[in-house]
């Protein structure tokens, strides 16, 4: 007969998962705070599925990172569980024989705006491509910047996509923002000749003017330097050479602070400002702008005789 070993009961402590509850009203407009669902229709290729979940990352972190998509949901099953949880925009992919394509609807009722996607990089490719790619988890606690440029054609569609898109991000006071939550920046650049949209997504960091690289990275890590090698502790500061490689780019990018950022940025110093592309990265073209959501009277098509 097998014998039941005794289990020793020991006090454990369990450290209970303290959720971070995000505001539901913009203190800026006053209106509720604009949160997004990023979903596929249809069966999409591996990239496909890939750009999905670098859109939801994007869009953090007002949207749902780990929603669950079933060949039997239809758009009224997305449309009933976004209510109740105050979504309000649709980030729908999807991919015929010709091209994929990106729907940007606004619940319950739309409008609805169809882009082509003729060209996309997802995040992994854009850090592959880049000597030190750089994309903390800390970047995405807070909603990007939303910056549109050239969209100023007067076109009734092109002012439907700079609304839309305005919308589709939290509003920001300048007065009163606070800059240690400004991490990210979203770039739309619409080409009037060529009718495309070149969507970037960047990381925006700050570094003090005329500071060396290595003594930069003395104060951000909190590390004691190794310097059995060295001579005199000035060896340290000067190995590398003062101020950075790009120092007339920073002077020309320099800012001054209103207030202290971080242990390097001080209010009393110049920082440079820095943009470093995160992904994805998408190049599309308006191709219709319905009505209603996903349905209903066609207000622009651009292959309309």
């Amino acid at each position: 007969m097998a014998r039941m070993r005794k289990r020793n009961k020991r006090n454990m402590f369990i450290k209970p998962v303290v959720k971070v509850k995000q505001p539901a009203v913009d203190h800026v407009t006053g209106n509720k705070i604009p949160k997004s669902f990023v979903f596929s229709r249809g069966k999409l290729p591996h990239s496909l599925k890939q750009l999905e979940l670098d859109l939801r990352k994007l869009m953090s972190p007002h949207t749902a990172l780990k929603l669950k998509e079933k060949k039997r949901n239809n758009l009224r099953d997305f449309l009933n569980v976004a209510g109740p949880l105050g979504v309000s925009h649709f980030l729908i992919l999807s991919k015929t024989e010709t091209a994929p394509y990106l729907r940007v609807a606004r619940t319950p009722q739309g409008p609805t705006l169809s882009f082509k996607v003729h060209e996309y990089s997802l995040a992994s490719d854009v850090a592959q491509s880049q000597a030190r790619p750089r994309c903390p988890q800390e970047l995405f606690k807070n909603p990007p910047l939303i910056v549109l440029s050239g969209f100023g054609t007067g076109d009734q569609h092109v002012k439907l996509v700079t609304v839309m898109f305005q919308n589709i991000f939290p509003s920001i006071d300048i007065n009163t923002v606070n800059l240690s939550s400004c991490q990210r920046i979203v770039l739309l650049n619409y080409n009037k000749e060529t009718k495309l949209i070149d969507f970037r997504h960047y990381s925006i960091r700050l570094q003090p003017v005329g500071v060396t690289r290595r003594i930069r990275k003395f104060v951000q890590n909190h590390q004691v330097p190794d310097m059995r090698n060295l001579q005199d502790v000035s060896d340290f500061v000067t190995k590398a050479g003062y101020g950075s490689e790009s120092e007339a780019e920073d002077e020309v990018a320099a800012v001054s602070l209103p207030t202290d950022l971080g242990r390097v940025n001080k209010a009393s110093t110049k920082s440079a400002v820095k943009l470093q592309e995160i992904g994805p990265r998408m190049t599309v073209q308006l191709h219709k702008v319905e009505e209603g959501l996903c349905s209903g009277y066609i207000i622009f098509n651009e292959y309309a005789i």
